[in-house]
């Protein structure tokens, strides 16, 4: 069967993403039938919670695909007729899949719910001002308020969105003046951030952060995580050694204009320049030569050039269509 993209998995909810690899395996007759189906066995093949499984379920009763019986759950039993139920572990190869292939989510769920909230919020910063329904984003992604609103508060931090006293959350819109203010503050705050945790990096570390700068030079179709990861690389987990937490804040929440990058990606299929790679690999060499202060001057610069490409780039998104968003996002301005 053909399983759902990273991508598409972020943007869909996780209900539906249940109830579409289920319904693929019952259409396709990958699946056994009279198969028992579980909530609590589901949520855990799945990593998530009983939530979104129960609303996968019910749609596919309401399709006609599983049947209730005389006992917990669900029969998978798309022909409607009379059918014994059949109890097994459920595990990948009952439905098809490869047990090589990721169904299950390991990381938290609220890391998951961080995550998908968060590129929601990448893609539509650029095109306006939004407002977000925390209960409509926690039915959206079948989890308690409590979970949106821990993903919310860390998302706050790295500058994504904010909270209104009147309890709104609202994001962008991210303009020229936006751009150009963080820019500034990161060339403020950054190079020195560098200075004092450059001691701390180890050597093994620096190197395989090189490693993957080359192999983006290498390769003009790499994927945005790799992208992403460059990024991540020098202005997050070079800069992790600051004491000062306040100024590690201010960082974070001035590294919000970086989200254009995965605009740019996913929808012109752009990205990294030259340039950019290029001045990561300077400053990167330098690191692992122990020229701390020249890395930290180098930073600078790479900060002051990499403002005026991302403003030009927010020029290009200012003429593209909106992008379609969740619905727990409604457009303010």
């Amino acid at each position: 069967m053909k399983s759902m993209s990273t991508e598409e998995s972020r943007t869909a909810s996780r209900y539906a993403m249940i109830r579409q690899v289920l319904r693929d395996a019952i259409v396709n007759g990958d699946v056994a039938q009279g198969l028992v189906l579980l909530e609590a066995p589901l949520a855990e093949l799945f990593g998530t919670s009983r939530v979104p499984v129960r609303r996968a379920l019910n749609l596919l009763h309401d399709e006609g695909l599983i049947s209730r019986f005389d006992g917990r759950g669900y029969l998978v039993n798309p022909k409607g007729v009379e059918v014994e139920p059949l109890r097994l572990t459920l595990t990948h190869h009952q439905f098809g899949l490869d047990s090589s292939e990721e169904l299950v989510d390991t990381r938290p769920l609220g890391e998951r719910i961080f995550d998908e909230i968060g590129a929601a919020l990448s893609t539509c910063v650029a095109f306006g001002h939004y407002r977000l329904d925390e209960q409509m984003a926690a039915e959206h992604y079948g989890v308690s308020r409590a979970v949106v609103r821990e993903a919310l508060m860390r998302l706050r931090d790295r500058g994504l969105v904010e909270k209104e006293p009147y309890s709104q959350w609202l994001a962008g819109p991210l303009t020229a003046r936006e751009v150009t203010e963080d820019y500034e503050l990161r060339a403020c705050l950054e190079p020195e951030a560098l200075r004092q945790s450059a001691p701390g990096l180890s050597r093994d570390a620096l190197e395989a952060m090189l490693t993957r700068v080359k192999a983006a030079q290498n390769n003009p179709q790499c994927s945005l995580a790799d992208i992403e990861r460059l990024e991540e690389d020098l202005h997050r987990h070079c800069l992790a050694g600051i004491p000062n937490r306040k100024i590690a804040t201010l960082i974070r929440q001035s590294q919000s204009p970086m989200t254009i990058n995965r605009i740019f990606y996913s929808q012109l299929g752009i990205g990294p320049d030259e340039a950019m790679m290029a001045e990561h690999r300077l400053i990167l060499e330098l690191l692992l030569h122990g020229a701390f202060d020249a890395a930290a001057l180098n930073l600078k610069e790479h900060l002051h050039r990499a403002r005026h490409r991302m403003l030009q780039r927010l020029k290009v998104l200012s003429i593209l269509p909106e992008q379609p968003v969740p619905s727990y996002l409604t457009k303010v301005s």
